[in-house]
């Protein structure tokens, strides 16, 4: 991984890159020991006033993101993937099930993968040619998928977390938007700033509701302004509704994940788009080599 070539972006006013992934609380990976997908269909169905509240809050600050949506929660509810496009956003697929990749044969990935991007381009009426892996599994162990993303006509990535972690991460692999040989892929990993010597993870999620809002945005600035680099940051719909049901059986390390500070998201992303500002991912024709 540090052989490839990074791309350095400077400029004024930066432009950072925004980007929400659809799904539902029930579908997280910190629950999928105790919440199988044969379950989904009777669990309380919450995506729908999440996503609203994303969506008005965009509209009311003039932003734009790629939403990396569920396949099946596309197919379920059409409607969301509608209001999405309808919005001006960008949409890309975040697999069909939510499983992590490193979890599944090549085949079975190939499998989710070719049905959510069927279903999401059905949907829109578009091509979607940028994936997120769950749980950002895209690892050392699960490099395959790349191959078969480039074969399903994939062109942008957003799958590599550059940092060690129990779940995730390839933590050698560039901090900044790069080119993944042989694909055509342009890789956008999720960001990190560089505090006393190591990658912190600061780029959204539960690292948004685990810190304190001052240090993510001091963070988020240093990366702008030290480094020259736009930031990649991402949010759930679930990470906004703090009234969800909640799951006594679970691990209560997952529960710490899962529900830490949930009340104060939505205030705290409202004024991140405040801080900094943001478009989609770009568009990647993967014609390059």
């Amino acid at each position: 991984m540090r052989a490839y070539a990074a791309y350095a972006m400077t400029g004024k006013n930066m432009q950072n890159y925004l980007t929400i992934d659809v799904e539902d609380y029930f579908q997280v990976a910190a629950f999928s020991d105790i919440v199988s997908s044969r379950d989904w269909d009777v669990m309380e169905q919450r995506v729908h006033s999440p996503m609203a509240t994303i969506l008005h809050i965009l509209k009311k600050q003039g932003v734009h993101a790629t939403f990396f949506v569920v396949g099946w929660i596309a197919e379920k509810y059409p409607e969301i993937v509608h209001a999405i496009a309808a919005n001006g956003h960008e949409i890309g697929c975040h697999s069909y099930w939510h499983r992590k990749i490193y979890d599944l044969t090549p085949e079975a990935f190939r499998e989710d993968t070719l049905r959510a991007k069927a279903v999401l381009e059905r949907l829109s009426n578009k091509k979607v040619t940028a994936y997120r892996a769950p749980s950002y599994s895209i690892t050392k162990k699960s490099l395959w998928a790349l191959d078969i993303l480039k074969e399903a006509g994939f062109t942008t990535d957003s799958s590599i977390f550059p940092i060690r972690h129990d779940l995730y991460g390839i933590p050698d692999a560039p901090r900044f938007r790069y080119k993944l040989p042989r694909h055509g892929i342009e890789e956008f990993p999720i960001s990190t700033a560089v505090i006393f010597g190591r990658r912190v993870p600061v780029s959204g999620g539960g690292y948004f509701r685990l810190f304190p809002y001052w240090f993510t945005k001091l963070a988020l600035k240093s990366i702008n302004q030290k480094e020259k680099q736009p930031f990649v940051f991402y949010l759930h719909p679930w990470e906004i509704d703090p009234e969800q049901p909640r799951f006594k059986n679970a691990r209560l390390f997952s529960k710490f994940r899962h529900y830490n500070n949930l009340d104060k998201t939505r205030i705290r992303f409202e004024r991140l788009l405040n801080d900094f500002q943001f478009i989609p991912l770009p568009k990647n024709s993967g014609a390059h080599s």
